[in-house]
């Protein structure tokens, strides 16, 4: 059966989990998280003023390294639509020009073509509709653009793809149970969803399909992680044509 990615189901869930959700974000994978996303903003380096946007931000780590990386002239916008997390984030924050906001990822309150990268870590697959959040990504970022995706994935070595998905599926959800209890059966959501998630070659496919192109990805660890950038298309000048008023 596949795993419940309903948005009430997913809200409650990381409602319940968010007082240690950092704490067991380091934990559980030795601190390696914190190089996943110092990679990502090495690998899609902001390009301009143009402002950032990370969508399901949880505590807003990502969104706190896409500005330390861009400089003062790029501000940056993080959305969740659960109000926990964003509650820890704006906790966190010591600089006014990152903002959160509450909002769907399936339904941003954004105008088209206004970010110059749209991110998201680790909450993609969380999404009910992984194209309807990939599109709604690409409407928002800006023509030639980046949407940039880091997930986790499977190990393309069969030894450690075993050892790593044993572990993943015995012992993370107990020590997760155990230290952070919740009635959503978290750390028991998180390798079935992740087993479910299309990786590598899968997941650029969809991110072409909704709209993307020069996808490309990039393994962390083994491939315990992914990092994904995929271009906006510039426009045309047909099309630049047709949306100036005449």
């Amino acid at each position: 059966m596949p795993v419940d990615k309903s948005g009430s189901r997913i809200r409650q869930m990381f409602g319940e989990i968010a007082g240690r959700y950092d704490f067991m974000n380091h934990f559980l994978s030795g601190g390696t998280d914190v190089y996943w996303r110092w990679r990502t903003v090495r690998l899609a380096s902001p390009n301009g003023s143009a402002p950032i946007l990370d969508v399901c931000t949880g505590t807003g780590d990502l969104a706190f390294a896409w500005r330390k990386a861009a400089g003062q002239a790029t501000s940056v916008m993080a959305t969740d639509f659960t109000h926990g997390m964003l509650k820890l984030a704006e906790q966190k924050r010591v600089d006014r020009d990152v903002v959160f906001m509450e909002a769907d990822t399936q339904e941003l309150p954004f105008e088209d073509d206004h970010f110059q990268l749209v991110s998201v870590a680790f909450g993609l697959r969380n999404i009910s509709s992984t194209i309807g959040g990939l599109r709604e990504m690409t409407r928002v970022c800006s023509h030639g653009g980046r949407v940039v995706v880091l997930e986790f994935s499977l190990p393309d070595n069969r030894l450690l793809s075993r050892a790593y998905q044993w572990y993943f599926r015995n012992i993370l959800p107990r020590i997760g149970q155990l230290l952070v209890r919740n009635r959503q059966a978290a750390y028991e959501y998180l390798p079935q969803s992740v087993s479910e998630f299309p990786c590598g070659d899968q997941l650029t496919q969809i991110m072409e399909e909704a709209g993307l192109e020069r996808t490309s990805f990039h393994k962390l660890t083994g491939g315990i992680a992914t990092v994904y950038i995929g271009y906006k298309p510039e426009q045309s000048e047909r099309q630049v044509a047709s949306e100036t008023p005449k």
